[in-house]
């Protein structure tokens, strides 16, 4: 196993070295430049999309439910786990590099629901889309199609199960001194009785709690920061300065070149957000719209909630305590930030947020493997998968928080790469629809 580890560690660092994170960043620079900075100056009509209703159009769910799962399966355990790691292995600057991801994620993102809800298709158990169906239908390369689906199907039990699975155990056997397997027993429980009812039942569900869960966090982590209101522009000083500069050891951090800034800081931001991933459009195909802009606007508003948002909210947390300079590990330093203000109070939020976060991604991410599944297998492979989807929460909840990690962040980059690919080859029909729907509906 330990061979087996070391393997999986060495490929997710080379996957995420240079040439992927320029990719990352260098097509969300390329659509943010040919949409003329779109996710800027259209994101207050993004916002009023999302609770747009078009009740007679093709689709599954509404504009809201579709946004409610993507967001269900980004907002989780990069939001609290992932972010504190980004700032144990890469200092404050990994913030800044994060917040950069985010921004040129947000057109990532929208290109991505373009292309998802232009070439989704009817299929027996409702629409199909996402970067499988574009790669095939639109770039005309169903190999590349294949080969996004497998690494999907299987990304889908790292970010979207064993990660959540392992860090909701792991904060858990801390706060309350609860085993892991009891944890992963009833986290696998709830996983399946939702998953079974499919987009549907998984859109009522992700509608309800995923609102609650953000507004819970977000609210609690501003009375910490209302709390601790002088130390906040100390906190944006450390996370400026360290983009650019080292950060040097003190205390129990070990420091951080400008690179590990750089790699952690992308590499987590993308855990968080999943721009460019190519998963979020799998939900966005699902949506009742007849315009594949309309839901493209609401799709980016996820990337805005999720990393310039909640992972802000997280960041500032953890640099306005001193938890993360006294060598505290990234699974429990969030929650060691937050008692620093709020005392036992603090840690039993960070770990039911934990819980809740981690429980919606599980269902989000299920709905992703199960269409990629579908692509390759046809529909009667899904309930199989289902089975073994949920089965791997209680093994994801007693593994090594090194392994699983890893394991996340390769699958991550051989998903990324397909679909980074699709994207630039159809960039020009992205501005082309882009370009009809603002001088159709919004000349001004």
């Amino acid at each position: 196993m330990q061979a087996v580890e070391t393997t999986i560690a060495t490929l997710a660092s080379w996957i995420w070295g240079a040439p992927m994170l320029i990719l990352l960043l260098g097509t969300g620079l390329y659509l943010t430049i040919l949409l003329k900075g779109l996710q800027f100056r259209a994101l207050p009509l993004a916002f009023k999309y999302i609770f747009h209703k078009d009740r007679h159009h093709e689709g599954d769910i509404s504009h809201f439910a579709a946004l409610m799962t993507a967001l269900a399966a980004t907002v989780g355990i990069g939001n609290i786990v992932g972010v504190a790691t980004a700032i144990t292995l890469g200092g404050p600057g990994a913030v800044f590099w994060m917040w950069i991801t985010g921004l040129v994620g947000m057109a990532t993102k929208y290109a991505e629901a373009v292309l998802a809800v232009k070439y989704r298709e009817k299929g027996p158990h409702g629409m199909r889309g996402g970067p499988m169906y574009y790669l095939a239908n639109g770039a005309g390369l169903p190999w590349l199609g294949t080969l996004f689906a497998i690494f999907t199907a299987c990304a889908a039990f790292g970010i979207g199960n064993m990660t959540q699975a392992n860090a909701t155990a792991k904060i858990f056997e801390s706060t309350f001194h609860i085993a892991p397997q009891t944890t992963g027993w009833v986290l696998m429980l709830l996983t399946g009785a939702v998953i079974l009812g499919g987009i549907k039942s998984i859109g009522k569900f992700t509608s309800l709690l995923v609102p609650f869960m953000i507004v819970a966090y977000v609210g609690t982590a501003l009375i910490v920061l209302l709390i601790n209101a002088d130390k906040i522009p100390h906190a944006f000083s450390l996370i400026f300065y360290h983009a650019f500069n080292p950060a040097a050891a003190t205390g129990g951090f070990a420091g951080a070149t400008i690179a590990a800034a750089m790699r952690f800081g992308i590499a987590r931001g993308v855990f968080s957000n999943e721009s460019g991933l190519g998963s979020a459009p799998i939900a966005a195909a699902a949506a009742r719209t007849n315009d594949p802009v309309k839901q493209a606007l609401v799709s980016m508003t996820q990337t805005f909630i999720d990393t310039l948002v909640v992972c802000t909210m997280t960041a500032l947390i953890i640099l306005t305590a001193t938890s993360w300079t006294q060598g505290v590990s990234a699974s429990e330093l969030t929650s060691a930030s937050m008692a620093e203000t709020l005392g036992d109070t603090g840690k039993i939020i960070v770990a039911i947020a934990t819980a809740l976060f981690a429980y919606s991604t599980l269902i989000g991410w299920n709905y992703y493997g199960e269409k990629a599944i579908e692509y390759l297998f046809g529909p009667k492979a899904i309930a199989a998968y289902r089975v073994l989807f949920t089965a791997t929460v209680i093994v994801g909840a007693t593994m090594s928080l090194e392994f699983v990690w890893n394991f996340s962040d390769l699958m991550n980059g051989m998903m990324a790469i397909p679909n980074l690919i699709g994207l630039l080859l159809l960039a020009k029909v992205v501005k082309a629809e882009t370009d009809r729907f603002f001088s159709t509906h919004h000349s001004k």
